[in-house]
């Protein structure tokens, strides 16, 4: 019987340690709802490939979300700076208070942030990159479903499509 808190390269059978349990969790990797099983390594290889897609369709999401909200962001700050010069002034009357108070000209609502982007105003544009902002982690976990659906792993499926509801559902009552 052999201890499990020794080194594999150091036991009787040899091993070059981080190779095998490398191999051992790709063999673990095949859990099924009816008990643990090995995976073949053809098996194997597709299931790290489906990971491995996942993973890349996860990190585009973010980065595409991101990305998007600071250009929107950038450039509903340069449209607001061109329309107001003001705001680009660190002195003088104008205080930055009166730019972030909830009696601002920021749009408060759709209809309100619809007559803004109309209208050209930068306001309306930021607060359109703002809410791309907020809307990536919530794609990144919608994406997470499909995810889990596409690795045939519907128990965690069940459970991220769970996180996206109360998610979803916590906008809609925090306006409430």
């Amino acid at each position: 019987m052999t201890d499990p808190f020794e080194n594999p390269a150091s036991s009787p059978e040899g091993g070059s340690g981080l190779a095998d349990s490398a191999s051992t969790a790709t063999d673990n990797l095949g859990v099924s709802g009816h008990g643990h099983r090995k995976l073949t390594p053809e098996e194997a290889a597709a299931m790290e490939e489906k990971i491995r897609k996942v993973e890349i369709a996860i990190s585009l999401v973010l980065r595409i979300g991101v990305t998007l909200s600071v250009v929107v962001i950038a450039v509903g700050l340069g449209i607001m700076f061109a329309h107001h010069s003001e705001y680009t002034s660190f002195t003088g009357s104008f205080s930055y208070k009166q730019l972030t108070s909830s009696t601002s000209q920021f749009p408060h609502s759709f209809s309100a942030l619809g007559h803004s982007v109309a209208s050209g105003q930068g306001r309306g544009i930021v607060v359109i990159g703002v809410m791309i902002l907020i809307a990536t982690p919530i794609l990144r976990v919608a994406v997470g479903v499909l995810s889990f659906l596409y690795e045939h792993d519907v128990p965690m499926a069940l459970v991220t499509l769970y996180v996206l509801i109360v998610l979803i559902g916590s906008f809609f009552l925090a306006g409430a």
